[in-house]
């Protein structure tokens, strides 16, 4: 976790340890300090360390022990996490260490159980996991584990990102992370755990699984304008199941830009665009006709096409089917909706749709939309006969924040409410229940 940044966010709860390929995400300091409940002796004796006498009850000792990896264990996944058991411990370090001595970067986990390296460590080479417990009577206990990893694997996934590092998006753009293979479900609670979110300022948010090769991230509301966001996942020699391990790690930083929230209501056949929570911009639009109407639904900005041809004469035939050229276009489903400029509908727009389910402007506002929107922002359409098929684009603001959770292989725990901060911007425009078409 780089200096300054809000702590991360994983999309659950805090890391389950002690399974077979016990794993963890870590988010602290290395070295975490675990006070015990500690309570007076009312009447009765005082304890000896309390200032006590000869006779005063001594001080409990702490113990600690690792279950994993196990003494002198081989083979074991570079991804591994150090898991521990400590009692009576007043404060507990983890070090680990190559087989030159040299310490390897890491974090204790929230639960105060595991140690997760910050990158997968090398493959076939030996390190050793020293566990030190300290008690109330000042006395360390430690447990060491010497261990061997793995040679480096034949069967690699490679993990990548659809976002650039650096990359300025929208409020609504989904963090969207690919596995070159299927990820099996039992092994997707694992993964998660190691996909580590951190904006700054903090905000709530989960992964949903979209498919066994896709996951992506939303928070509960839209982004705020103007955060930075960090994601990273710790893939690096992680067991993905049926012998194959992920690659390398991954970790991508991108910046928030500013609200820029698009409504259209099929009613007034006009878009209201608001910038940071005003209003800026009315817009006349045509959209689909009857027979091919557009979608009601909240979509995001996924593509932006300055100039392109739009070709349906192979899917449509002769009889339907088209072949135009068209400017600005910005893309919000798979099947084919965008934002774009249509000059042959301007005399209708604002009165009559005429599309073919795209969002027609005239040709100066499609290019004042292309100048002022970014990848990620988000288009709401209301009123009209069709409803958005989820999946069907980037429809992770289409379902409910409740639905969205259902999406996620770890159970969802709601954060600690916080004081809210007068200085962060409040988001606008960010749908809070199903939109209503």
């Amino acid at each position: 976790m780089r200096a300054g940044q809000d702590e991360p966010i994983r999309g659950g709860s805090a890391p389950r340890v002690g399974r077979r390929r016990a794993l963890a995400a870590g988010v602290l300091a290395a070295a975490l300090a675990l006070t015990s409940a500690c309570t007076g002796g009312g009447g009765g004796k005082p304890s000896s360390w309390q200032g006590g006498g000869d006779g005063g009850e001594k001080a409990p000792k702490a113990a600690a022990t690792i279950s994993e990896p196990a003494a002198d264990a081989k083979d074991v996944p570079a991804s591994t996490a150090i898991t521990f058991t400590t009692t009576e411990a007043q404060e507990t370090t983890v070090e680990v260490k190559d087989s030159t001595g040299k310490a390897v970067d890491g974090t204790v986990a929230a639960d105060g159980k595991s140690w997760l390296p910050a990158a997968a460590l090398a493959y076939g080479q030996t390190y050793t996991a020293t566990v030190t417990a300290t008690g109330d009577d000042g006395k360390p206990a430690t447990a060491t584990s010497t261990f061997t990893t793995m040679a480096k694997p034949a069967k690699q996934v490679r993990v990548t990102s659809f976002l650039g590092d650096n990359q300025v998006v929208g409020v609504a753009m989904p963090l969207i992370v690919k596995f070159g293979r299927a990820i099996p479900e039992d092994y997707r609670d694992d993964v998660q755990r190691r996909m580590i979110v951190t904006a700054k300022p903090a905000q709530e948010g989960i992964w949903h699984w979209v498919s066994p090769t896709e996951v992506r991230y939303r928070p509960k509301t839209f982004w705020k304008p103007n955060s930075t966001v960090s994601y990273k996942v710790q893939a690096g020699g992680l067991p993905l199941g049926d012998g194959w391990y992920g690659r390398s790690d991954l970790t991508v930083d991108v910046k928030i830009g500013p609200s820029f929230v698009m409504t259209v209501d099929n009613r007034t056949k006009r878009m209201t665009v608001t910038r940071d929570g005003k209003v800026v911009k009315t817009i006349p639009v045509s959209l689909g006709k009857k027979s091919t109407p557009s979608s009601s639904g909240t979509m995001v900005v996924m593509e932006k096409l300055r100039h392109t041809v739009f070709d349906t004469m192979e899917e449509l035939g002769p009889e339907e089917g088209y072949r135009t050229e068209i400017d600005y276009a910005q893309r919000l489903t798979w099947g084919g909706e965008f934002i774009h400029a249509a000059p042959w509908s301007e005399g209708v727009q604002g009165r009559t749709n005429v599309s073919h389910g795209c969002v027609n402007v005239s040709m100066k506002e499609g290019n004042w939309l292309f100048a002022n929107t970014r990848i990620g922002d988000p288009i709401t359409v209301k009123g009209t006969e069709r409803k958005l098929q989820n999946g069907n684009g980037w429809t992770d603001w289409n379902m409910s924040w409740e639905q969205y959770v259902k999406g996620s292989a770890l159970p969802y725990e709601p954060p600690a409410a916080d004081t809210p901060d007068p200085d962060t911007t409040p988001d606008a425009g960010t749908p809070s229940v199903e939109p209503t078409p």
